[in-house]
């Protein structure tokens, strides 16, 4: 049977489990993130498909499966492209990541094209259009995901001129004249605007993609509207007033949309109220003796800002000794993937600096800070964030920062201070957070002295309100607006192919 939803993600969504020799495909352990929300998409449908790579070796290869059944709720199969490591290597760890990722995050100074291998992302793309292609129904809602897969759309549109095609960008997505820089842009570009919806998080990402358009394309501007809803359109770094929402080109609409995604409110609380996790959360306090927690969440990426954070904390112990002895840094910092080399100087600049730091500073019976280069439980992450005083999460830039929604949730609108950079994009939604420049030594020393001083009544009325945000705008809140977006897009895509018609 045909899929009336088909999904391409680079990620597999499930946990691949060997038991008494059998190979099982079973629901992921820590189902936090984007993938649970992905695969909620398939429960209103009769059939559908999730396409992502897995990397296999020539043995493999023989006998490789395409297409597996999870066992999993959903009507869905999971269609697999195999790739070599060979091929992993410079789709994934250098093109992405080397050339692609510096552009998007605005790092023009990381960027290098030379080892690039273009024609293996086309080819990668290709093959993941063409199994989207295989597994479509003829009215079928194709739904890709990030910037791995720019060049899908094309090629399927290509394949099939009338499928319905949508496509969510989960990084920021830069200013014209730092994507541009790319060779590749005009391929990229002419692939999305073979799309009948592009999403992003927050206008401003919107915005930076319909200019990008503009300069390279000849599309019109169809529709444009003014920012509203939770959305805070003015006086914040990354804020929009308002935001192109349907383009022409080619004489095909394009929709534009830009809605950031939430996170799950209702898991996180559950982990939460269990009793192990209370006990974990006990003991953590316990161990705290009274002492002031920050924490600080991400991992190894030149991107998430842990130096300038280390630096930062690093001054406050200088500059205010009175905390020696009374305060704790908990850094949870993972390492990269093997093989990701555009990440082996920030690795080593954030363990030299806590060895650094910790050196200094450190007494017979206190260490300041405790890095973490291993993924840690998700109940473990979440009782260091309900036992923390303060979220210190300040990236130079992200596309949005589950991190801060996450910490809210935790703390369920009571208590706690919320350090969050401008330049992600949930500093939109979330004003009532202490906004801080990462770049800025001056405006991150003001930020921690802030969030440290903050009076009971002062968290729990910024905390109260962000609260309210995220638990409203949850991750549920963003897949059902898109299910009503993606079921409205047939009907006015015809409507408007008879208006051009006539």
């Amino acid at each position: 049977m045909k899929s009336s939803l088909v999904i391409l993600y680079h990620r597999e969504p499930y946990d691949e489990v060997v038991k008494d020799g059998k190979t099982l495909y079973l629901p992921k352990k820590s189902p936090n993130g984007i993938v649970p929300t992905l695969k909620s998409f398939f429960a209103d449908v009769n059939q559908g498909t999730w396409i992502a790579w897995k990397q296999v070796n020539s043995k493999q290869q023989a006998k490789f499966e395409k297409r597996v059944v999870v066992e999993d709720e959903g009507n869905y199969n999971v269609r697999r492209i195999p790739l070599t490591a060979e091929q992993v290597k410079h789709f994934y760890h250098i093109t992405s990541k080397e050339a692609f990722w510096p552009i998007l995050h605005s790092f023009p100074w990381h960027f290098t094209s030379e080892t690039s291998d273009w024609e293996n992302f086309q080819n990668i793309n290709r093959l993941f259009a063409e199994a989207a292609c295989d597994e479509a129904a003829d009215d079928a809602l194709i739904w890709i995901h990030d910037y791995n897969l720019w060049l899908a759309a094309k090629y399927i549109r290509e394949h099939k001129p009338n499928a319905r095609i949508a496509f969510f960008h989960h990084t920021p997505f830069p200013s014209v004249d730092v994507f541009n820089i790319l060779p590749w842009r005009e391929e990229i570009v002419e692939s999305l605007l073979c799309c009948d919806v592009v999403g992003f998080h927050i206008p401003r990402y919107s915005e930076n993609f319909v200019n990008v358009a503009r300069s390279l394309k000849e599309v019109e501007v169809v529709k444009q509207e003014k920012v509203s809803g939770h959305i805070t359109p003015v006086g914040i770094a990354l804020a929009e007033p308002e935001m192109v929402t349907k383009l022409r080109y080619k004489g095909q609409l394009v929709n534009i949309d830009a809605f950031p995604v939430g996170t799950n409110p209702q898991y996180i609380l559950s982990i939460l109220h269990k009793s192990d996790t209370e006990a974990r959360l006990e003991q953590i306090k316990q161990e705290l003796s009274g002492r002031k927690l920050v924490i600080a969440a991400g991992r190894v990426d030149y991107v998430k800002g842990n130096r300038e954070v280390l630096e930062a904390f690093g001054r406050l112990l200088e500059r205010r000794p009175e905390l020696l002895g009374k305060i704790n840094l908990v850094m949870t910092c993972v390492q990269a993937a093997a093989g990701m080399r555009v990440y082996k100087t920030a690795q080593s600049q954030i363990e030299q600096l806590v060895g650094k730091i910790n050196g200094r500073f450190a007494r017979l019976d206190w260490t300041p800070i405790r890095l973490f280069t291993q993924p840690i439980p998700f109940a473990d992450l979440l009782c260091y964030y309900k036992a923390a005083d303060v979220c210190w999460t300040t990236p130079l830039r992200d596309g949005l920062n589950l991190v801060a929604k996450e910490y809210v949730v935790s703390h369920e609108g009571k208590n706690g201070a919320l350090i969050l950079s401008e330049f992600v994009g949930a500093a939109v939604e979330l004003p009532q957070a202490i906004l801080t420049n990462p770049y800025s030594i001056d405006r991150m020393d003001e930020a921690i002295d802030r969030a440290l001083a903050m009076s009971p009544e002062e968290q729990a009325e910024r905390m109260s309100k962000m609260y309210e945000t995220v638990t409203t705008y949850d991750v549920k809140y963003w897949a059902d607006r898109l299910l009503g977006l993606f079921k409205d897009l047939k009907h006015e895509t015809v409507a408007e192919k008879e208006l051009v018609s006539s």
